[in-house]
Order: C-alpha cells, then sequence, then structure tokens
C-alpha cells in the first residue's frame, strides 16, 4: 500500500481522487492536473515577467496578435484570431489577466497565453 494520499480536487474540492500516469484524476468532476507543478509555470510566476505563448517577455506599448478566437464573457462579441492589438498595458494586481488592451470592438483584459507578440 502506498504512504502518499491523494491530494483533494482543488476545483469541486472532493478527495475522490486518484494518480493516473503524471496526472492526479478527480472522478467526480474530470479534473485532471499534474502532480509535479510545471517548471516554467513556477518560473514566471516567481520572476514576475508577463509572457506570451511562445515565452517572449511582454512589456506596455508592445503590439500583439491573438492566437485563438475568444468569445467575450456576457456578450456575444467574439475577438478572432489573427487580430493584431497595437498599445498594449501590463497593469499592476490584474488578476489572471495580465494585459490590458484596446480594440476596435472595446476595451478588454486577456490572458497573455492567448497572445503571441508581432
Amino acid at each position: 500500500m502506498s504512504t502518499t494520499t491523494a491530494p483533494a480536487c482543488p476545483i469541486c474540492g472532493l478527495e475522490n481522487t486518484y494518480p493516473d500516469g503524471s496526472n492526479w484524476v478527480c472522478p467526480d468532476c474530470t479534473h485532471e492536473w499534474p502532480m509535479a507543478p510545471e517548471s516554467d509555470e513556477s518560473e514566471s510566476a516567481v520572476d514576475g515577467v508577463v509572457r506570451d505563448c511562445n515565452g517572449n517577455p511582454l512589456a506596455t506599448g508592445d503590439s500583439v496578435i491573438l492566437i485563438k478566437d475568444l468569445k467575450v464573457k456576457g456578450s456575444s462579441t467574439v475577438l478572432k484570431k489573427g487580430t493584431k492589438v497595437k498599445s498594449i498595458r501590463l497593469p499592476e494586481g490584474a488578476g489572471d489577466h495580465e494585459v490590458d488592451c484596446k480594440t476596435d470592438q472595446g476595451g478588454f483584459m486577456l490572458k497573455a497565453e492567448f497572445l503571441k507578440k508581432a
């Protein structure tokens, strides 16, 4: 019998989790997460640098391109893949949305993982 105990699911909080390869799996909400944290994510969180989908550092004033269609929450608006956004801002303490930008459809807060530096 294993001496390690499975952690509770970070999504639903239930303790009915089990290991599957290198991931933990929650059969109740079907969430999967890695057993060991990925070094890239923890490293970027520690150094405080906002990076695009390719790992390039972003700075205020940069231009970026969307790599995926993004639905705007609470609206029927869709930001299309390939849209170029100029003069981004990197506000402090914005939560998990690191980039503030203005497009033809309005101002938005976006996650850097959906952007690539132009």
